[in-house]
């Protein structure tokens, strides 16, 4: 394990992921959160008319339990958290009744400064404590990933036995990147190997870029650009180099039994497929034509966003390997409901079979347990 993945005192971690601040740049972290109430789905109807159910890959989740803690710890100030990081469960499920999600997995988020590996390990424990109490009060509601911290091999090998091993989570849930080590380095094999013994689900998500804001520590949780949210275009960027780089280290050959999902229908990658393919050999490890084509094509996808029209992403991905996803509470109510789930009803890319794919099948394809949640 190299010195920029190791477990620091300082370190601020989303997910895993050393940060220069403790907000969450995050869509909607700055407006409060509308919910729907009782409004009729806003789409995933077929022919007949009938209401597709919908499971929500992309549903992040703050477990109140861990704000306790950590706050009392001193590890957090709440207020600078974002609004929606206090929303409860009733919330999400009122969400879910009214656009039609019959099950959510949740996306865990536990960002602060932990002093420890110790520390670090008791703030997974109480989140993934809390998650499997809102799954267990909502029978078929709620399904869980793990959120690991691969910068500390350690805990983050004592929380997929804990999650996966005793707890019933159906993946876990790491970031592109780990203070610039990205997925796909040779740092993460070890827990890797691990994954891939339990041919588990591997939900990734971005963060800021790691060489951070300018102004560099002192301003936590400022834009790259200044008037434009890191989430615009560096979160995409960030699933786009975790992307670029487990194709060029050939993480899917190495790792056959792992299902990877790039959030946000894959950042950048599928609209730079082409250029990655003729320009893949002035990379180190060189990247050869037929390992892009490969690894796009065993990639998961999620909708979470609102995505781009879907043309360019059919011309590279198929279509069960793509899952619905909102980013609620983090992308607001009104974004959902909208804008992003007309778009992809009305896309014309998408066939009616392939829709039913997206919203249910290709999820329960890829993770039978979703069946019995």
């Amino acid at each position: 394990m190299s010195t920029s993945a190791s477990v620091g005192a300082s370190a601020v971690r989303l997910l895993g992921t050393p940060a220069d601040g403790l907000r969450i740049a995050a869509v909607g972290t700055s407006e409060i959160i509308r919910v729907a109430h009782g409004s009729s789905p806003p789409g995933g109807q077929d022919a007949a008319g009938a209401v597709h159910s919908k499971i929500d890959m992309h549903h992040h989740f703050c477990a109140p339990q861990w704000r306790d803690w950590a706050a009392h710890h001193g590890l957090i100030d709440p207020e600078r958290l974002p609004p929606w990081t206090r929303l409860d469960t009733e919330a999400a499920i009122r969400f879910m009744d009214g656009t039609g999600i019959t099950t959510a997995v949740l996306k865990p988020m536990l960002p602060a400064r932990y002093r420890s590996s110790a520390q670090l390990r008791e703030a997974i424990n109480i989140t993934l404590q809390s998650m499997t109490e809102v799954a267990q009060s909502h029978p078929g509601r709620f399904s869980y990933y793990v959120p690991l911290f691969l910068d500390d091999p350690d805990a983050s090998s004592w929380a997929v036995r804990r999650g996966l091993g005793q707890l019933g989570a159906v993946g876990v849930n790491v970031t592109a990147n780990y203070g610039g080590v990205y997925l796909g380095d040779p740092a993460y094999d070890r827990l890797f190997h691990e994954l891939n013994e339990r041919a588990a689900v591997v939900d990734t998500h971005p963060h800021n870029l790691p060489d951070g804001p300018p102004g560099g520590p002192g301003a936590p949780g400022a834009p790259t650009v200044p008037g434009i949210p890191n989430f615009m275009c560096d979160f995409l960027l960030d699933t786009t180099r975790a992307a670029v780089n487990m194709i060029s280290r050939k993480t899917l050959d190495r790792f056959p039994d792992l299902s990877v999902v790039l959030p946000h229908a894959g950042g950048f990658l599928p609209y730079i497929a082409t250029r990655l393919q003729a320009l893949g050999r002035f990379c180190d490890p060189r990247v050869e034509p037929a390992a892009v084509r490969d690894h796009l094509s065993r990639f998961y996808y999620d909708t979470a966003g609102p995505m781009a029209p879907a043309a360019t992403l059919l011309e590279h991905v198929p279509a069960d390997h793509i899952l619905f996803g909102t980013d609620w509470p983090a992308a607001p109510a009104d974004t959902v409901t909208e804008l992003a789930l007309p778009a992809l009803e009305a896309d014309p890319a998408f066939t009616p079979e392939q829709l039913r794919g997206i919203y249910h099948d290709n999820a329960m394809r890829l993770i039978p347990q979703l069946a019995t949640a």
